[in-house]
């Protein structure tokens, strides 16, 4: 049962860049924005450590972090503007006016900090009272719909911690350019207004350097008018499921995945497979967790082996420094190529499962190195066919983005967790806070099988 969080609004208001800091501005969607335009809104939270009342936060903290947000909300400008999308025919962009602002709630908190934040399962409903919530899509006379792409929550625990929940549309930018956004808004705050920080390292908006060389933009816009507009998700079901859910964290450490990694080198020098493998810290932790979930929900049936009906493993890809023309590190959009990789149950459930999931997960990454846009026309409709009722994971998140290098000037986040993986097969992954080379994994397993995949994720490791 949900823990019984009680949460107080204290204050709800709107930040925007300072007055006439940014001029009114229009940013076309490239190939790489439109795959998200159905996508369900990102949400994610990082806890720190706050051990002073509300009176304190609010007084002394506050007016710091809502200034800090202003000045780099200037340069971060689209997270403040609105997605327009016009009837059809018309192309979705992203527009900026002079007054648009991010909605920015401030609460307080009773209950327990510390089991908030712990690894062990929990009720995935504890959560969402910590997230931020969109504004309503207002849809004006012209049958053009106009959607908010970001809001805000932070919730104050007195004497304990702080929340901060952010909620925000993927068809603005991606988990690079959040975070981007993320650490520079928690290092102008921490330094108390100093944009050195942007100055090093501003984000690129200017989208003419995605070129579309493979006529993607007419695909996507195409798949988008025709079904994506409709496409609408069952709210009563999801609600429904995530009932019977429970979140958990697993921590691989650094001598785990390096044995794990050799233990697939040795199964591969076993089988006498001439083909190199792609042995990534990526790449073995998905295989991993991949054949640990299809394991678990089959743990209950018998001759489960023997079905050859095929699984899915998604994964994102970024593409940054992965195309035929340059796009800075610092560029503000989605620059992301979407992959699947398909393995038969069988296979999966095998006792060399792990190997084949390496292998095939493998070779869609190093297939990245060569053309990261190979089959790219067929992302958006293979995405909405693998979306149904089929086994798909899904990796949200990733290593790389530093999360918890994410300090306001209260100390590194206590955990940051993501919690649309509450949507049926998602996982997430970020680098470990408290030990160099370990992985975090975030999951949102039903409350029937967190046992049995609790005890498939043990037994694995033991191989190692």
């Amino acid at each position: 049962m949900a823990q019984p969080f009680r949460v107080t609004v204290i204050e709800q208001c709107q930040v925007a860049p300072p007055p006439n800091s940014v001029p009114t501005t229009s940013l076309p969607l490239t190939f790489f924005d439109m795959p998200w335009l159905p996508c369900r809104p990102i949400q994610r939270l990082f806890f720190y450590e706050f051990p002073q009342s509300t009176h304190s936060f609010t007084q002394a903290i506050l007016p710091t972090l809502k200034h800090s947000l202003s000045l780099t909300l200037q340069h971060f400008f689209p997270f403040s503007a609105n997605l327009i999308c016009p009837p059809r025919t018309h192309k979705p962009h992203i527009l900026y006016t002079e007054g648009n602002s991010v909605p920015f709630t401030v609460a307080e908190a009773a209950g327990d900090f510390n089991h908030l934040i712990a690894n062990y399962p929990r009720d995935v409903r504890e959560l969402h009272h910590f997230v931020a919530h969109l504004p309503p899509t207002h849809v004006s006379s012209d049958n053009t719909r106009v959607i908010p792409l970001m809001a805000m929550q932070v919730t104050v625990f007195p004497n304990e911690g702080i929340c901060i929940g952010i909620t925000f549309c993927h068809v603005a930018a991606d988990g690079r350019a959040l975070h981007h956004f993320m650490k520079s808004w928690a290092s102008i705050c921490r330094t108390g207004g100093d944009l050195s920080c942007l100055d090093r390292s501003p984000p690129f908006h200017d989208r003419a350097v995605i070129k579309d060389l493979n006529g993607l933009e007419h695909i996507f816009l195409e798949d988008w008018w025709n079904w994506g507009s409709a496409w609408k998700d069952d709210k009563d079901l999801m609600i429904k499921e995530i009932g019977e859910k429970v979140r958990a964290t697993f921590v691989l450490g650094r001598a785990h995945i390096e044995g794990l990694k050799q233990w697939v080198r040795g199964q591969c020098m076993n089988k006498e497979d001439l083909e190199p493998l792609h042995v990534s810290t990526f790449v073995v932790i998905c295989a991993l967790i991949w054949v640990c979930l299809i394991k678990s929900q089959e743990s209950g049936e018998t001759n489960f082996s023997v079905n050859s009906e095929l699984c899915y493993f998604a994964f994102l890809a970024d593409c940054r420094n992965r195309l035929k023309f340059p796009i800075p590190s610092t560029y503000f959009g989605n620059c992301l190529a979407i992959c699947i990789v398909p393995l038969e149950r069988c296979e999966l459930v095998g006792e060399t499962g792990i190997f084949k999931a390496v292998k095939a997960i493998g070779n869609k990454v190093r297939q990245l190195e060569t053309d990261a846009l190979t089959g790219a026309e067929t992302w958006l409709s293979e995405w909405k066919e693998k979306s149904g009722p089929v086994d798909l994971v899904t990796v949200a998140g990733s290593p790389r983005f530093g999360v918890y290098g994410t300090d306001f000037g209260w100390g590194r986040p206590k955990k940051s967790e993501v919690v649309h993986i509450d949507d049926t097969g998602v996982i997430s992954l970020a680098e470990c806070r408290d030990e160099d080379g370990a992985i975090e994994v975030g999951l949102a397993p039903s409350r029937r099988n967190i046992g049995d995949f609790t005890a498939i994720w043990e037994q694995s490791l033991k191989l190692f």
